[in-house]
């Protein structure tokens, strides 16, 4: 099965009916056929920009009990390389969250991002790689 990252922006969209974006990700996500990978670091993210209403944190946290998204945990290895790229990409700058999701790149060899972002283009894995956009085209 297909594993794609999915970062902060995408998910805040989908619980926020307000957002530009809600309407894109909604009907991008009915047609993907796979499995959505993020972090502990983009959970808090999104968790946070919802604070509007407890509900919707509620619902959030509950779609991702249904197995809305697989949660991918970091070990100090992890830690490690996030340090190095946070310091490598500290004139971008890199947050914790886009950090998070370059390492599971890098762990689970994931070459596909589910992102409103633009850093993306200008992050690299380990070996180099670009993560590429596939939200960018629904935008």
């Amino acid at each position: 099965m297909k594993s794609t990252l999915i970062d902060a922006g995408p998910l805040i969209a989908l619980f926020n009916k307000n957002d530009k974006y809600n309407s894109a990700i909604i009907q991008y996500l009915k047609n993907y056929a796979g499995r959505l990978i993020s972090s502990w670091p983009v959970i808090t993210e999104v968790s946070h920009m919802l604070s509007f209403n407890v509900q919707t944190q509620i619902d959030f946290l509950s779609w991702i009990k249904l197995g809305g998204i697989q949660l991918v945990d970091i070990d100090i290895n992890g830690i490690n390389r996030i340090i190095d790229l946070s310091k490598k990409y500290s004139d971008v700058p890199m947050d914790l969250a886009d950090a998070s999701l370059v390492v599971i790149a890098e762990e689970l060899n994931i070459k596909e991002i589910i992102t409103i972002d633009s850093d993306y283009y200008i992050y690299r894995t380990i070996d180099k790689e670009m993560i590429k956009n596939v939200f960018e085209c629904q935008k």
